[in-house]
């Protein structure tokens, strides 16, 4: 691809409220921003409540140059989760119920701007309610290329949808966890990591699956082959965004037309230089990844 890829991601923009204060972040909006921050014409579909919050918002999206044609404006509140981290920095969720992003509509302008993306990118999260469901479908079916991130936060999902979901998908990305919960739910379980996730690709007739593994790295099966990635040494400060990162440098390689095993390679390096950062969206440098990546492993 001669141009910068052109990618819209949908679903929840939220804050993230920490002991020590509020960041801006949802997961669709992460992986959006770090496109945003490699040169992606990239948006998002989402909406925000008609509070201090939602103008705060769009103030710091604005600050970052970053489009919000499309996100619409609520009666619900603008979404809030607290966050704990553990000692090892791993995080877990407290998520805000009845948010102004469970009520994202397909207007006709969120319908043409997935009509001219190179891809279209979603999660579970912000399906969790049927409004949502419902709307989305008019989005979904207009797109030329689907990346589906399971992101399951346990209990705002729903098994048969997020089966739905993966069916649909272009290229579906999960945690080592969720690809248990899913060949064990569809009997896949098999000798080796590879041949699983060939499974799960053949039995969503999905061309890409990929999976991250924590410190250890990730597993790429894309187009019939399997690439393998090991972790990058980090210290862990929070692990929140990492995973939106390392999927947003994955699609925005393989979309622009990168090798496989390179767009892999970046993706790791970004989503250890994140986890090792505070805060969802921190400063990735290109140095940084450079050196990361000359430094080896």
């Amino acid at each position: 691809m001669s141009k910068l890829p052109h990618i819209v991601c949908y679903g929840e923009i939220l804050w993230d409220v920490f002991p020590d204060g509020k960041k801006l972040g949802g997961a669709p909006l992460n992986v959006a921003l770090r496109l945003h921050s490699f040169g992606a014409n990239t948006s998002i579909i989402s909406a925000l409540g008609k509070d201090a919050l939602g103008k705060t918002t769009l103030e710091a999206l604005k600050e970052k140059d970053f489009p919000t044609t499309y996100i619409q404006q609520s009666k619900r509140p603008t979404g809030q989760v607290t966050v704990t981290l553990d000692d090892s920095g791993s995080a877990r969720y407290d998520i805000q119920k009845d948010a102004a992003w469970d009520h994202i509509a397909a207007t006709p302008e969120a319908i043409e701007e997935v009509k001219k993306a190179d891809a279209f990118v979603f999660g579970s999260l912000a399906l969790r309610e049927t409004y949502n469901q419902a709307q989305f479908e008019a989005l979904v079916t207009e797109a030329k290329y689907t990346v589906f991130d399971l992101n399951l936060r346990d209990p705002h999902y729903d098994l048969d949808v997020v089966l739905s979901l993966m069916e649909i998908a272009n290229c579906i990305k999960l945690n080592d966890e969720e690809l248990e919960l899913i060949v064990t739910l569809l009997d896949l379980e098999k000798e080796s990591l590879e041949e699983e996730l060939k499974a799960v690709a053949k039995a969503t007739n999905t061309d890409t699956v990929c999976v991250t593994l924590g410190p250890d790295g990730a597993m790429l099966y894309h187009n019939k082959t399997i690439y393998t990635q090991v972790g990058f040494p980090t210290k862990v400060v929070d692990t929140v965004g990492a995973g939106d990162s390392f999927l947003a440098a994955l699609i925005f390689g393989l979309i622009s037309g990168e090798a496989p095993e390179d767009s892999l390679e970046v993706a790791a390096a970004m989503g250890s230089l994140v986890a090792g950062k505070a805060g969802a969206n921190a400063v990735v440098t290109n140095d940084e990844i450079d050196d990361l990546l000359e430094g080896g492993y």
